[in-house]
């Protein structure tokens, strides 16, 4: 067994960029359109859904549009406000993503946007940041389903138990922990303790791909130690 992980599966929204309050601007300004209101409170329970199981939250706040029109309607909003406002990065994102180039473990980004959006986030990034993408408009069953990491395994023919995930979001740790990888919490709107992470770290900031390749070697010492007892 390798003590050096294949690759790191990224999430995007709240892991790799801060595009949460772009998301929950626009989800407000659109319930507010229909008459009705959208709290902050509220706003979090979205936080790393799949887009369509949000269009549904949104309906029942008073959103009278189909499903698909929501998430639309949302995505152009909010890569309206990246190309107008651009967007942070979250505090060492990039500088991990070169480290991991450097040191020849491989790079996807998972999300539940649409594929749009994430192409609009990707080409901020002034280097090829990733093999792959899939989107939330890739996979038939979202996060918190493992389908969206197996789906990026299978795109860069790995086994999915060779890949370190990086997640902000209760949805996405779970979706990680589900597929066998080992999944990195690293929290931003959300709290994440007691979500099943194998390890939580407050942010990604100075943190390098031998931190990741620590992280995936004690993860997997432990899994082989609880299997033995």
């Amino acid at each position: 067994m390798s003590q050096k992980p294949r690759a790191v599966l990224w999430d995007m929204d709240g892991t790799l960029v801060d595009t949460e309050p772009y998301w929950m601007a626009a989800e407000t300004a659109l319930v507010q359109s229909f008459g009705g209101t959208w709290t902050h409170e509220q706003a979090l329970q979205l936080v790393g859904n799949g887009l369509l199981d949000s269009a549904m939250l949104l309906r029942a706040a008073g959103v009278d549009m189909e499903p698909d029109a929501i998430v639309d309607r949302l995505t152009d909003d909010v890569r309206t406000s990246l190309a107008t406002q651009g967007v942070s990065f979250r505090p060492g994102a990039k500088a991990l993503l070169r480290d991991l180039q450097a040191n020849g473990i491989r790079t996807a980004l998972v999300t539940m946007s649409l594929r749009r959006m994430a192409l609009s986030v990707v080409e901020l990034i002034e280097f090829d940041a990733f093999e792959h993408i899939v989107a939330g408009d890739d996979v038939e069953l979202p996060k918190p389903h493992p389908e969206p990491y197996l789906n990026a395994a299978g795109l860069l023919d790995i086994d999915i138990l060779d890949a370190v995930v990086i997640e902000d979001s209760h949805t996405g740790v779970r979706a990680g922990v589900a597929s066998g990888a080992v999944t990195l919490g690293v929290p931003h709107m959300v709290s994440l303790d007691g979500v099943g992470a194998h390890a939580l770290w407050p942010t990604l900031e100075n943190r390098t791909a031998q931190d990741i390749i620590d992280l995936y070697a004690s993860a997997k010492s432990e899994q082989t130690e609880g299997a033995l007892r």
